[in-house]
């Protein structure tokens, strides 16, 4: 069994559904240790970068687990503050990735994801210099410091060694156990949205239609039906991604998960309901 249950899904060719983490608190991850979903998103681009709150959160996944999947913890991916404007921007703040990853979080979605250099920084940051796949191929050495390991270790339920082994970026190392994603958002991001999927080490993208909107000169745009334009930054996001082999996250309601999943979407922002039915639809075996 891996650490990263989302990861173990999309190997299987299952899509992924995620929600909100909830509460950021011990006894907030206790009861979220038990969710429907199989990921947690925990929010920190606009809601409070606190890592004391995510240490304790995690504490509190441990302590409430294993999942009913069987996992010592559901997955959690969180959002920086930093956008992914620049290399210089992503360099600037890569003490916030080694913060998160320290406190044994399983992923990063970076945030207005614009330049393949900002996204090469990215990834470089959340690596140890000692994993080499892909160094040289269009990556330099990894940036992660010693100090931070044994902690989230202990929260991955694994030993120190062995997280080293396995805290490294998927699908670049088949064997790592932390998702790295983009959030194409903005004009200036599509622009390079082929460029910056196709950077080694990214899982997932998605092509983020509220700030999307807003780049184009919509004040709410999210939710469907799309203007023309966005309807075609949607398609070359999607298409980014396919090339690149990188899994498209895009948003699913019970009326319509079907036909997203038969779209090729595979990371799925939506409720309970619309996950029940994904997964009756494409067989899922794994509890939950």
């Amino acid at each position: 069994m891996r650490v990263n249950r989302a990861i173990e899904l999309l190997e299987q060719g299952q899509p992924v559904y995620y929600s909100g983490a909830g509460e950021l608190s011990y006894e907030g991850g206790v009861k979220a240790a038990q969710t429907w979903a199989d990921y947690l998103t925990v929010e920190m681009e606009h809601g409070l970068f606190n890592i004391a709150a995510l240490d304790q959160f995690m504490r509190g996944l441990a302590a409430g687990g294993p999942t009913k999947s069987g996992h010592h913890t559901p997955t959690v991916i969180t959002t920086l503050p930093t956008d992914g404007t620049d290399e210089h921007v992503i360099r600037a703040n890569a003490w916030m990735i080694k913060q998160v990853l320290a406190c044994g979080v399983h992923g990063i979605l970076l945030c207005h994801a614009e330049t393949p250099g900002a996204v090469k920084a990215f990834v470089e940051a959340a690596r140890y210099p000692f994993q080499t796949i892909g160094v040289g191929e269009g990556l330099d050495a990894g940036r992660r410091g010693a100090g931070g390991q044994g902690r989230a270790a202990s929260l991955w339920g694994i030993s120190t060694q062995e997280y080293l082994d396995r805290a490294d970026v998927w699908p670049l190392n088949p064997k790592g156990e932390i998702m790295l994603g983009l959030k194409i958002e903005n004009q200036r991001a599509l622009a390079n949205a082929e460029a910056s999927a196709s950077v080694p080490g990214i899982s997932f993208a998605e092509w983020g239609p509220g700030d999307m909107g807003m780049s184009f000169g919509y004040k709410d745009a999210h939710d469907p039906p799309y203007a023309e334009d966005m309807a075609k930054a949607r398609a070359k996001v999607k298409a980014a991604c396919e090339a690149a082999n990188v899994a498209f996250l895009n948003g699913v309601r019970p009326d319509n998960v079907t036909e997203m999943i038969d779209e090729g979407v595979k990371v799925c922002s939506g409720g309970q309901e619309a996950a029940d039915i994904g997964r009756k639809y494409t067989k899922r075996t794994m509890a939950w």
